[in-house]
């Protein structure tokens, strides 16, 4: 549980490994916000004009009036000089505040693009990828996004614009004292790139181990009854402090390397500052130029050597943004499972809500009311279907049966047989490698699998409800059901009764994975779920497993009525619960063995009745 180094990697395509690429990527979704974009850049120039005119006027002040004592007209300069800085400020703000909607709406589609391709992964990326990761990379890694564009953008172009801006007016002032400043640029330049590309490593290792970290406080979470049973305490917090030691000092190397370039950059800006002080001391002496000019030019020194630093600081700023940014990339270069179908996907959706060859519905009654009509059809054939997770070791080989619409076929033998690797391929959850599975005539590689999945209800072991209320955890089934269709379908389920004696009934809100209700209340509610979405195709998975004998008894009412009309698939242990099923396959290392009713089966004295007779001396 705890040793997370040999885990395996997903398979993946071919995804942007360099900076550039991604840094484009992230741009065509910036680019969206083009009218953003073109105010903050306005907003900007606003901002840099005025940072670059206080200079100019404190110069003038000095040498105008300061210099030669003419304090006519000083106060109507400071005024002007107030002004200037005065919407120099607010158009920062502004900026800002501008620039925040920018960036919340760019990163909001991030982030929705990447939801949207979770939900089309198929489920084997989710089993080989720890959920954890997942989270961090939807959530940590995106906001890493969001922080860096709403900081990084002002910066870089407010930036870019004093770089040129403070240039100019050196230039205008003293081609000199320009030529003197710019001696250290060569420097400053040098130092940024060697210690900026040291950096971009680093941050991705700690972007990879934060992922890492995450994770594991995920499986641990999720696992603390495990944990505590088997006294594994010690073994978490020691694989924790592993990690978290690793993410430290991933930690520690990117913050250090990258807090090396704000001291450098300030020793070449003291640099640069000495020589201008030097240099613009030596021709004020000699008359070569005026006090005011030395003092703006020194103002616009440090105004030319800033930006640099700050693009410096931001370069490392951006480095981290985009080791967030390929790691969310690789997930939404993954291949979809639709890939091969998305034209078809609209129709499918069309084709799933009417049933298959316009066959008359079929309803089913409890005796009292009428609820919702089985779908029409439903047969299922397996045609000599083989298939392996992995290539050359095939986990079923020439499984051959057809179940009959309303059939109940039931799957068992024992542990590892692939009696959930059927289940597996019938829902597409993977392709066979040979031979062919049809509904209703229909080659399900040939079917959207929208419209595929739509006729199809699964009922689980383990019985999952989201974090909503209980009436809400039923809709799921189907979303435009009325809140009296789901009192209907819970009390076929028989969860009705429990449901009322909550506290808020059908509004009583559920924890992570329905914690706060019994395994066998939980199962009942996906029963009732199941009812609501009306499959015409059912698989329950050792839905009755781990409840008492009384729980067993209702759970198995509740199945019987959704059974009832529905060819239905029964993977089961406990070979009690499977008696009167139409057809028993005995699925043992990867084929089938035996296949007929429970008396037929019995009468051989074969497989079946071998395990059913150890199970019958257990109970005894």
């Amino acid at each position: 549980m705890f040793d997370r180094r040999s885990r395996p990697g997903p398979t993946e395509k071919q995804r942007a490994k360099h900076a550039g690429a991604t840094i484009r990527r992230i741009w065509r979704y910036l680019h969206r916000q083009r009218a953003g974009l073109v105010t903050v850049v306005f907003l900007t120039l606003i901002a840099t004009a005025a940072s670059l005119a206080g200079p100019y006027l404190l110069g003038r002040a000095i040498d105008a009036h300061i210099v030669p004592r003419q304090f006519d007209g000083l106060l109507g300069l400071c005024g002007v000089l107030l002004s200037v800085y005065a919407v120099g400020s607010l158009t920062a703000w502004i900026q800002a505040y501008v620039m925040s909607g920018v960036s919340q709406r760019t990163v909001w589609d991030i982030r929705e693009n990447l939801f949207r391709h979770l939900q089309k992964l198929p489920l084997r990326y989710f089993d080989r990828t720890p959920h954890g990761e997942l989270m961090s990379r939807t959530t940590n890694d995106v906001e890493n996004i969001s922080v860096t564009l709403n900081q990084s953008f002002i910066q870089i172009v407010a930036s870019a614009l004093t770089l040129i801006g403070s240039f100019v007016m050196m230039l205008t002032l003293n081609v000199w004292l320009t030529l003197v400043t710019l001696v250290t640029a060569p420097l400053v330049l040098f130092v940024a790139k060697t210690i900026a590309k040291r950096t971009k490593g680093y941050f991705k290792r700690q972007q990879q181990h934060l992922g890492e970290l995450n994770g594991f406080i995920e499986e641990t979470v999720s696992g603390q009854k495990a944990i505590k049973i088997l006294h594994r305490e010690e073994r978490a917090i020691a694989e924790f402090e592993r990690i978290n030691a690793e993410l430290k000092r991933a930690g520690m190397k990117a913050q250090v390397f990258s807090g090396t370039i704000g001291p450098a950059m300030n020793m070449m800006g003291h640099l640069s500052f000495i020589l201008i002080a030097a240099a613009g001391g030596w021709m004020a002496i000699h008359g070569m130029t005026k006090v005011g000019v030395i003092v703006a030019f020194l103002t616009y020194s440090r105004q030319f050597t800033w930006p640099l630093n700050d693009l410096a600081n931001q370069y490392n700023a951006i480095q981290a943004a985009v080791a967030g940014a390929e790691r969310v990339f690789d997930v939404m270069d993954m291949e979809t499972e639709y890939a091969d179908e998305e034209p078809r996907r609209v129709a499918g959706r069309a084709m799933a809500l009417s049933a298959p060859d316009g066959k008359a519905d079929r309803w089913v009654s409890d005796g009292h009311k009428s609820v919702q009509p089985v779908p029409a059809g439903g047969r299922v054939v397996f045609g000599d279907v083989t298939f392996g997770y992995e290539a050359g070791r095939p986990t079923l080989r020439g499984i051959d049966f057809a179940a009959e619409p309303g059939q109940v076929v039931a799957l068992v033998g024992p542990t590892g047989a692939g009696k959930t690797t059927i289940i597996n391929l019938l829902t597409r959850f993977y392709d066979v490698d040979e031979g062919v599975i049809t509904i209703d005539g229909e080659d399900i590689r040939s079917l959207p699998k929208d419209a595929l999945r739509s006729r199809l209800g699964i009922v689980l072991q383990d019985a999952y409800l989201f974090s909503d209320t209980i009436r809400e955890n039923i809709r799921y089934g189907r979303l435009d059901a009325t809140d009296e269709e789901i009192a209907e379908a819970a009390r076929l389920a028989n969860a009705d009764g429990f449901i009322r004696k909550l506290p808020l009934g059908y509004d009583t809100p559920m924890t992570s994975s329905g914690g706060n209700l019994s395994h066998g209340q939980r199962q009942l509610v996906t029963i009732a779920r199941a009812i609501l979405a009306n499959p015409s195709i059912l698989v329950l998975d050792e839905a009755t497993s781990s409840v008492d004998t009384r729980t067993e008894m209702h759970i198995q009412e509740a199945m019987n009525t959704l059974m009832q009309g529905r060819t239905s698939f029964v993977i089961a242990h406990r070979l009690n619960t499977v008696r009167g099923a139409d057809l028993i396959l005995v699925i043992d290392n990867g084929g089938i063995v035996e296949r007929g009713t429970h008396e037929q089966l019995l009468a051989r004295d074969g497989f079946y009745a071998r395990l059913y007779n150890s199970q019958f001396q257990r109970a005894v």
